[in-house]
This record gives structure tokens, sequence and C-alpha cells, in this order.
């Protein structure tokens, strides 16, 4: 089943630059990223909309909403960030500098994410290996950019 969710992940993983290509191109359009990233974002939204409508997945409880906290509920800034700066970027550096620009800091953030448990990850210690691993991601990003 683990197999099953990293071919997930690359699936996913693959898709990253093929998005902000998109969008990219949609904003060039439009002539602004920000009208491109709320289109993406209310598209992706109906999407998920009738996903749900389709499953049957029951709305929640506005008690329970209520009840959560702030910080949950910024996910949606972060991932309108990111969209938004990729669209921006991404004619900018191009699709393999700005995905190894990416990758390395999302992999450095996971690490500390990871090494202290935060926001729900399962504690898994920064060693030797994987700070190594993360440097390599750093020197691919100078040689992507620089070759």
């Amino acid at each position: 089943m683990k197999f099953f969710y990293i071919l997930l992940a690359m699936a996913a993983g693959i898709m990253m630059p093929v998005q902000a290509g998109v969008n990219a191109v949609l904003g060039s359009h439009l002539k602004t990223p920000f009208v491109a990233a709320f289109i993406s974002f209310s598209i992706g939204t109906i999407a998920l909309a009738v996903f749900c409508i389709l499953l049957r997945v029951p709305l929640p409880a506005p008690a329970l909403l209520s009840k959560l906290p702030l910080w949950l509920w910024t996910g949606g800034l972060m991932g309108a960030f990111f969209v938004t700066t990729t669209i921006i970027l991404a004619p900018k550096l191009g699709a393999v500098t700005l995905l190894a620009s990416l990758v390395a800091a999302q992999m450095a953030a996971s690490l500390i994410l990871d090494h202290f448990g935060l926001i729900g990850y399962p504690v898994q210690p920064i060693s030797m290996w994987r700070v190594l691993g993360i440097a390599f991601l750093v020197i691919g990003v100078v040689l992507v950019q620089k070759y």
C-alpha cells in the first residue's frame, strides 16, 4: 500500500511544474498573476465541491468548525501564496530551477517539521544523512540554475 502512496505522491509531484506552467501562461494572458491564481483556485474549488457531492461527503457541523484553532485556517492562504508565487516565478526561473528551489526548501522545512513532530507529523529525528540529502538538493538547485 505504501508503494501506491508513493506513486500518488509522484503523480502529484509531476503535476506541480505542469500546474505552474499552465497558471503562468494563464497569468500572462490575463496580465495579472492574482486573477490567474483566483481562477485556478475557483476551478479547484468547483472540482472539490463536485467530488464531495458525488461521494456524498458530509459537511462538518458549524459547532466543530467554530472550535478549530485559528492556525488551521491558514492552509488556504499558504496555497494562495504558493500558487501566485509560482505564477510569477515560472516564466522568470523556468520549470527546473523553480521546482528544484521549491523541493529543496520543502525538504529543509520538512526536516524541521519531522524532527520536532510539528503540526501532526510523526517525530523523525534529524540525522547526518537527512541533512546531507538536503545539502545535495541545494547543490542541485545551484547546478540546474547555473547550467
